[in-house]
C-alpha cells in the first residue's frame, strides 16, 4: 500500500517562507519522480515541482522557478519543498505525488499516487 505522510503547511504572511516534507513508501522507485502539486478552491490541479530518482533533476513549474527549491532527503523515497518569497498566489493544498510517465511536464494524469495535502495560506 503506497502511503504518503506530509508535513510543513501554515500560515504565512507575504514574503515569508515555509518548508514541506514528504515522506513517501509502499512502492519501488524505479526512474519515479516525487514532488508536489497544488490545488486551490475552484482551480486545476497544478504541477509545482518533482524530482526524479534516476538522474536527481528536478523540475519546477514557471509560476515557482526561483522561489522553490525541492530535494531529496537521507530517508528513501522523502523529498522537501523550501518554498520562499510566497506569494498570496501560492495559497493552495499542496499535495504529495510519484509518478512514472511523463513527469517532467508535471501534468496530474503522469503521476499514479498522491498524498492527502496540507495546507499553505499566504496572507497578504
Amino acid at each position: 500500500e503506497v502511503q504518503f505522510v506530509e508535513s510543513g503547511g501554515g500560515l504565512v504572511q507575504a514574503g515569508g517562507s515555509l518548508r514541506l516534507s514528504c515522506a513517501a513508501s509502499g512502492f519501488i522507485c524505479d526512474d519515479c519522480c516525487i514532488g508536489w502539486f497544488r490545488q486551490a478552491p475552484g482551480k486545476e490541479r497544478e504541477g509545482v515541482s518533482c524530482i526524479s530518482s534516476h538522474d536527481g533533476r528536478s523540475y519546477y513549474s514557471d509560476s515557482v522557478r526561483g522561489r522553490f527549491t525541492i530535494s531529496t532527503d537521507n530517508a528513501e523515497n522523502t523529498v522537501s519543498l523550501q518554498m520562499n518569497n510566497l506569494e498570496p498566489e501560492d495559497t493552495a493544498v499542496y499535495l504529495c505525488a510519484v509518478g512514472w510517465g511523463d513527469y517532467d511536464t508535471l501534468r496530474a494524469e503522469e503521476f499514479d499516487y498522491w498524498g492527502q495535502g496540507t495546507q499553505v495560506t499566504v496572507s497578504s
